[in-house]
C-alpha cells in the first residue's frame, strides 16, 4: 500500500489495446465490491489498478 492506495495489478501504457486491459479489469473487480479505479504512473508508463484505502492485495 502506498498513499493509502493499494495497487491490484499494472498493466503497460504502451500496448495496443491502451487503457482498455486495465478498465476491463477495473470494472471486474467493481462487480466483485471492490471500489477499483485506473490511474496512470507516469513515472513507470503503466496503468495502474488500484484500491484507495486499502482492501487489495500488495
Amino acid at each position: 500500500m502506498v498513499n493509502g492506495r493499494t495497487v491490484l495489478e499494472r498493466f503497460p501504457a504502451g500496448g495496443p489495446r491502451g487503457s482498455w486491459p486495465a478498465e476491463e479489469f477495473a470494472h471486474a473487480r467493481r462487480q466483485e465490491g471492490l471500489p477499483a479505479e485506473v490511474v496512470m504512473d507516469l513515472a513507470t508508463d503503466t496503468f495502474l489498478v488500484i484500491v484507495r484505502g486499502g482492501g487489495g492485495t500488495e
